[in-house]
């Protein structure tokens, strides 16, 4: 059965009013909720950006049921992954077990506030690959030494740790990725609903016999009763979207976003995120990702603003329309 999320979209709204919609969401009937980690927003008209493992434990105890998760924090330059090991445990704690680490190689936006070089990306993916080593050991409950070409880790070990350990899920976004990653953790992250990549992963599970995994999407939509006034919003707040990853990878700061996308029109934002009150379109949207193979896929709905009134009024038919038109039997 396919996993319908919603997204604490850490940009674009204040910590207190994260923990309201996340306890909204849970109440509207959404099965998993993640949460971005960043800095800083992508656009100064987003205009946030609260520490998310501080929201994360307030959503813990704020929620009950439903699935908690980081999409995605970048172990490898802000972050030390031994600690960021140390927090994956103890919202898994918090959480009752709810909660798996998603796990990315990063945006230069992010990671220079730690006044460290931006590295090219085959290295941001060798440093990926050491941090989920030694975040998996931990998480394990290991007492760990370890010595790699870019981390360093002296006799750590974590003392507090959920009965099961906290999974692994780590954003793609090409066959090299895959091939590094699949044997490694539990789940995929991408934001493309691309089959062949997940097809790819699947492959790269199947040889050495692990099971079945979660495949964890991201769609945004800008719902609102006015549809000019939803497009507006999307390109206020999301024409950043369309830079695609190699970009938005890459550029350092909110200031250059701006720059970046003064050229986007309001019509192209349209052509890409679903706005207005069309609920149909939604699912439309939605579908290709179930098509590609997702078993899980989180909603963004763009605006603080809006945000309340989409969790009040359109976030429980959407979500009947969509288990309605998705598929039944998605593994993972």
């Amino acid at each position: 059965m396919t996993r319908f999320g919603y997204t604490l979209m850490t940009e674009q709204s204040g910590p207190r009013e994260l923990v309201r919609y996340a306890a909204a969401a849970e109440r509207t009937g959404f099965d998993f909720e993640v949460c971005s980690d960043h800095y800083f927003p992508w656009l100064r008209a987003q205009g946030h950006a609260p520490y998310a493992w501080s929201v994360l434990g307030a959503v813990a105890q704020a929620t009950e049921r439903v699935g908690l998760m980081t999409y995605v924090t970048c172990p490898t330059v802000r972050y030390h992954p031994a600690v960021v090991a140390q927090k994956a445990a103890t919202t898994g704690l918090l959480s009752d077990g709810r909660f798996v680490l998603g796990l990315g190689a990063g945006e230069n936006l992010n990671e220079h506030v730690a006044g460290e070089r931006w590295p090219a990306v085959d290295e941001r993916h060798e440093l990926l690959a050491e941090a989920v080593e030694i975040i998996g050991a931990l998480l394990a409950g290991d007492l760990i030494s370890y010595r790699g070409d870019h981390f360093q880790v002296d006799s750590a070990r974590l003392w507090d740790l959920p009965d099961e350990p906290v999974e692994l899920a780590v954003a793609v976004s090409g066959g090299r990725s895959v091939e590094q990653f699949a044997p490694q953790v539990d789940h995929l992250v991408a934001t493309e609903p691309k089959a062949e990549l997940l097809q790819q992963w699947d492959a790269a599970r199947a040889e050495p016999g692990l099971p079945a995994s979660r495949k964890i999407g991201q769609l945004p939509i800008s719902w609102d009763p006015d549809r000019d006034a939803a497009v507006a919003r999307a390109h206020d707040q999301f024409r950043w979207f369309g830079l695609g990853w190699p970009v938005n990878a890459n550029l350092p700061t909110t200031e250059a976003f701006d720059r970046a996308t003064a050229y986007v029109r309001p019509e192209d934002v349209a052509s890409s995120i679903p706005c207005g009150p069309d609920l149909d379109g939604v699912v439309e949207a939605a579908s290709a990702f179930w098509e590609a193979g997702f078993t899980d896929l989180a909603l963004v709905q763009i605006g603080d603003e809006k945000q309340q009134q989409f969790l009040d009024e359109a976030a429980g038919p959407l979500l009947a329309r969509l288990r309605e038109a998705a598929p039944s039997g998605a593994e993972g």
